[in-house]
């Protein structure tokens, strides 16, 4: 993985259940990992391995969901041995709603 999340980084995520009283739309995603046509952004974290949070893989808008997925699932991902996931450097804590890819996803928001 590139720009793997900081201890920091990943400390500062709420844990996973703490938002349920959270609309959708409201949630803050505080990572977003992207390789090619697939994004994941990441509203809790269980402190170990498991993420929730909204995917988009290959830029299929129509099945795009909320759900979980592992962080170590995503460190393991590799294209023909090469290109691996990344960690996006410059992501700003933002709502779901302020995520266009999320937006445009049928159950986004």
């Amino acid at each position: 993985m590139w720009n793997t999340p900081t201890k920091v980084q990943l400390d500062e995520i709420p844990k996973l259940y703490a938002t349920d009283f959270i609309p959708i739309k409201y949630k803050k995603i505080f990572l977003h990992f992207f390789i090619g046509g697939c994004d994941w952004y990441v509203a809790e974290y269980d402190g170990d391995d498991r993420f929730f949070g909204f995917a988009i893989l290959n830029d299929d808008f129509e099945m795009a969901e909320w759900g979980y997925f592992s962080f170590k699932d995503l460190k393991d991902i590799k294209v023909k041995g090469i290109v691996e996931i990344d960690c996006d450097l410059h992501w700003q804590i933002k709502r779901a709603s302020e995520i266009e890819r999320i937006v445009q996803c049928r159950c986004g928001i």
